[in-house]
């Protein structure tokens, strides 16, 4: 036993006894006698056996072996209350979906992602690398060749016997089809490395983005789904009343643009920054990235910022891969001006949506843009570089830097003031600029006699047979080109508040013609431009775009603004091709209005429907003479009610017959 001098002895003595005598204190020299005749003043004794402190030690004993047991079995209590939990969610479910399943869809859907996702690492975790192992063999690189060529094969003979019994009824989508193959020469011609084209990049990106095309818009599931979720994400973003309507009241937020559509940029920046807090953002983006990497064969940091672009802007996205940015190449780096040319982000697909915009037409778009931008960019700007990235598996992205969901939340609030301001501002700008051109072409014109020359006229002639070549029947092409002009020349957000215009007119029962001349356009039309103006490809966004990049790599300004208006052109040809896309796969849906029974009951207000049906009345009404009542064919003949239907028509439509 090792020596000790007296007050280490005292205090092993009175921790070995358990007992401590407060009025006692040790210092230096000793035990200070003070200590005591303070304690004695304050009511202290000394000889009273166990004191206070040593009475609470072992009541709180207890307590402590309590707080031991639960730290030894922490996991075994964690693995009970989740077991807990999950049970009691499995009989919420099954409860809200025995009650109503319609109304439990969004629910039931929810939890079938989470489970999807949750047995999707458990098979990884299990069979990983037993899977790597089988697919070992496939690495030959004969067997790849043919595997190769084989599937090249199969999907080329696939295509032209889907085209030549698909199309027999509707001739128009071979003019689609065209249009695709007229943008693919024009991009070939202006690649910058012909000879270095990666067409397994190319027929990939295009592959998907037509294949992810069918699935949404032909088939009845996906285009159920997209639907759903379109309706899902309106429904989502009608909260945003809530909030404008207090602070702005419900006048404003009824009547006035502003106060719609701005608003709920700030509500989906704040929900959007909330989710990449949590890190959801950043696990689909590396989901999606992933599965175009192995496919296509880009390397993994333009791939990530091409499927960023999806959900964020273009100098969001960028931000995702900015230690890389440096060290990329030229192709890899229009790879990634491309990908934000050609897409738009979540924030402003809400406001789109508030312009009544069709948002499943607007979310398949964004989606189907990315393959697509690779895809084309590989086209126009292949790659002639040693990239140092072709070999790595991934890049991890990292989650947010806030501390928690509330600063998250109110950091993507505050975040979405700029660009609702930078929305307003550009709004305000572009539209008085496009009121002013259209005044100084007026004047011009009518010097020399040529009376409504506007910037949209001149845009409906310039880009009508590239309209046309898009899918679009002869009559809207003035139209629709016009809005595809305003989106390349000003911005995306005036050709579609001009498209909601269009829609709302039809919607609300307008006749076709007035005067000569077209107040709407087909509904193929509005799916065709709303896919054609889904992107941030126009002269404003060249200088966005500089200005964050060159932000974060300002020794690659020279590089960037060498290939910054071949990706403009190039984003913008995305956006045409998934338009010729749509053009080819879009159908008519849901059932055709039963005219017959639609006019048999009383109708006062225009609607399309009743603008449809009076159409079609009026051509199956023949006049026999002044003073004889007109006859009917059709659907219409030997009807009583045929007559009062012409009456109520004639009431609400303009046509020869109603003389």
């Amino acid at each position: 036993m090792e020596k000790t001098n007296g007050k280490e002895a005292f205090a092993l003595t009175t921790v070995e006894t358990g007992i401590q005598n407060p009025g006692l204190e040790l210092t230096e020299e000793g035990i200070n006698p003070e200590g005591s005749k303070r304690a004695e003043e304050q009511g202290h004794s000394l000889k009273g056996g166990l004191e206070p402190p040593t009475r609470l030690r072992r009541t709180l004993q207890p307590f402590t072996r309590a707080r031991s047991f639960c730290k030894t079995h922490a996991g075994l209590f964690k693995k009970i209350l989740l077991s807990l939990l999950c049970l009691a969610y499995a009989a919420y479910f099954l409860a809200a979906c025995i009650l109503d399943f319609h109304r439990a869809l969004a629910l039931f859907v929810l939890t079938c992602l989470v489970l999807l996702v949750l047995v999707h690492r458990f098979l990884k975790r299990l069979f990983g690398e037993k899977l790597t192992r089988c697919l070992k063999p496939l690495e030959n690189s004969r067997l790849k060749f043919w595997m190769k060529w084989v599937l090249a094969g199969v999907s080329l003979i696939g295509l032209i016997l889907w085209l030549a019994l698909d199309t027999a009824q509707r001739p128009e989508q071979l003019i689609s089809f065209a249009g695709i193959c007229m943008f693919i020469i024009i991009l070939f011609a202006c690649s910058k490395h012909h000879s270095a084209v990666s067409w397994r990049a190319v027929l990939w990106g295009l592959g998907l983005q037509f294949v992810f095309g069918i699935l949404v818009i032909r088939t009845d599931p996906g285009f159920n789904a997209f639907q759903w979720l379109g309706e899902q994400v309106q429904i989502f973003l009608s909260y945003t009343v809530a909030g404008s309507s207090f602070v702005f009241g419900d006048v404003l937020v009824k009547d006035v643009f502003a106060f719609q559509a701005l608003p709920i940029i700030l509500f989906f920046g704040c929900v959007m920054s909330i989710l990449y807090y949590l890190g959801l953002v950043q696990w689909v983006v590396q989901k999606i990235a992933w599965f175009l990497q192995i496919t296509m064969g880009t390397t993994a940091t333009e791939t990530l910022a091409v499927a960023g672009n999806i959900f964020v802007g273009m100098t969001e996205a960028p931000l995702l891969i900015r230690p890389y940015l440096a060290d990329m190449t030229l192709s890899e780096i229009h790879a990634v001006m491309t990908g934000g040319f050609a897409t738009i982000s979540g924030t402003v697909l809400g406001a789109f949506i508030s312009f009544g915009i069709d948002a499943s037409s607007l979310i398949s778009a964004s989606v189907m843009a990315a393959p697509s931008a690779l895809a084309l960019s590989k086209l126009v700007y292949p790659e002639v570089e040693e990239s140092k990235f072709k070999n790595k598996e991934g890049v991890k992205l990292p989650r947010g830097k806030e501390k928690n969901v509330l600063e998250a939340a109110s950091n993507g609030a505050t975040d979405a003031v700029g660009l609702a301001s930078n929305v307003a501002a550009n709004l305000i700008a572009f539209l008085a600029v496009l009121a002013f051109i259209n005044a100084a072409l007026s004047w011009l014109g009518e010097m020399v006699d040529i009376q409504g020359l506007t910037f949209q006229v001149i845009c409906s002639y310039v880009l009508r047979p590239m309209v046309f070549m898009m899918g679009v029947e002869w009559a809207d092409c003035p139209m629709v080109a016009e809005m595809v002009g305003m989106k390349f020349f000003t911005n995306e957000f005036v050709a579609y508040q001009q498209l909601s215009q269009y829609k709302n007119k039809r919607l609300s029962g307008v006749e076709e013609w007035i005067e000569g001349k077209k107040q709407w356009i087909s509904v193929r039309a509005e799916i065709i431009t709303t896919f054609s103006l889904c992107g941030f490809a126009n002269l404003s966004s060249i200088g966005i775009t500089l200005g964050g990049l060159t932000s974060m790599v300002p020794h690659r300004k020279s590089d960037l603004s060498k290939v910054v208006v071949s990706a403009l052109f190039t984003g913008a040809c995305v956006s045409l091709i998934s338009a010729c896309v749509a053009g080819i796969l879009y159908v008519p849906r849901g059932a055709e209005t039963d005219c017959v029974s639609f006019l048999n009951t009383s109708f006062t207000n225009r609607t399309y429907e009743t603008y449809v049906c009076c159409r079609e009345l009026f051509q199956s009404t023949s006049l026999n003479g002044t003073y004889n009542p007109p006859s009917f064919s059709g659907p219409w003949e030997d009807k009583e009610f045929s007559a009062i239907a012409l009456y109520n028509c004639c009431d609400l439509y303009t046509s020869a017959v109603c003389v």
